[in-house]
């Protein structure tokens, strides 16, 4: 496949993180605090995914998984920005596959809604400038 179908391809992955992290606002502006978390990770998933196909013209991996997209990419987050993807990663799992779901909406408040969706638009514009 030619290096233009794969930027097409790392363009429509990067337009669909800006559709989920837009409606991961939505989420937190509802009060539905837990799919606020869940939309970060995803929008961050699909940034992840639009930098794969962008800098190795690969269709990306058939994964969920933050940590592994980042290595696979061979890129080094400063340790604030890693810190915060992995703590995504294991948010991500928690509110994709939930145990329970009272204590779910227990752990996942305003304020940590917020400071999960403030940090993921800034490790979104990291990424785009990569």
């Amino acid at each position: 496949m030619m290096k233009e179908n794969f930027l097409k391809i790392s363009h429509e992955w990067f337009k669909q993180a800006d559709y989920d992290i837009k409606t991961a606002e939505a989420m937190f502006a509802a009060k539905k605090y837990i799919y606020t978390v869940f939309m970060c990770h995803l929008s961050m998933e699909k940034a992840l995914k639009g930098l794969y196909s962008k800098k190795l013209e690969l269709y990306p991996p058939k994964s969920h998984d933050l940590i592994y997209l980042i290595s696979k990419l061979g890129i080094k987050p400063e340790e604030n920005i890693g810190d915060f993807i992995d703590e995504l990663n294991d948010q991500g799992v928690l509110t994709r596959y939930p145990n329970e779901l009272s204590s779910l909406i227990k752990a996942y408040n305003k304020e940590k809604a917020s400071r999960i969706l403030l940090n993921t638009k800034e490790v979104l514009k990291w990424i785009k400038k990569i």
